[in-house]
């Protein structure tokens, strides 16, 4: 994350490209290029645009704050065959018994809305082709918003599960990945559900009720 007092720095930094490039420079422009890359590091947004300007093959083009995310983090589809490579090698070597912690916070979001960590263990051979597919199409669409959705901060296990019920102690989960990133994404979870759900009273039904049968009488 660039760090606000680089804010100034960025913006003299992203006028300069467009004055070397003979591009007008607006308001709006700069408010584009704050959105795509104020989640990277000032040092490392300096670093791509300089790599772009000497790149022999389209140095001489404009760049676009879609080229300087692709150089800093590669395209969706290369990080969601990282992503899939992390869960896919967790699985196999971890197990889904035990509650995990990866350094990516959309890995649990598209864990999550898949079913959860203990579903992902349960799938067979065959279906797992098409277990990772739904996996990177779901991830990269997630990857190409500005912003983090809500996530949990822990996949739980099994383990977990039945114990969290059953009031045994919980171990603490494994953190996988850059133990500082995991703990940082554990940190920033949200253990509010991620789709609400709250039963209708009776009191409710029986109102809505009588406004449909008076609308439908009138």
């Amino acid at each position: 994350m660039i760090d606000p007092d680089d804010r100034q720095k960025f913006f003299g930094l992203i006028a300069d490209i467009h004055a070397f490039y003979r591009k007008d420079f607006s308001t709006f422009a700069g408010g584009v290029w704050w959105m795509a890359l104020a989640p990277f590091d000032f040092s490392a947004v300096a670093d791509a645009l300089n790599r772009h300007c000497v790149n022999p093959d389209n140095g001489q083009f404009m760049p676009m704050p879609a080229d300087v995310v692709r150089m800093l983090q590669g395209s969706t589809q290369d990080a969601a065959l990282v992503a899939w490579a992390k869960v896919d090698r967790s699985i196999r070597t971890i197990g889904t018994h035990k509650s995990v912690v990866f350094e990516d916070a959309l890995i649990h979001r598209v864990v999550t809305e898949m079913g959860g960590w203990v579903m992902f263990g349960i799938k067979e051979d065959k279906e797992w082709a098409f277990f990772k597919n739904e996996f990177v199409t779901r991830y990269r669409g997630y990857r190409g918003r500005s912003e983090i959705p809500e996530y949990p901060p822990v996949l739980i296990g099994s383990y977990e599960a039945y114990n969290g019920t059953s009031g045994y102690a919980i171990a603490p989960p494994v953190l996988i990945g850059n133990p500082k990133q995991a703990r940082a994404v554990m940190l920033a979870g949200s253990s509010v559900p991620m789709l609400a759900m709250q039963p209708l009273s009776t009191t409710t039904v029986a109102s809505t009720l009588r406004l449909t049968n008076g609308r439908d009488a009138a």
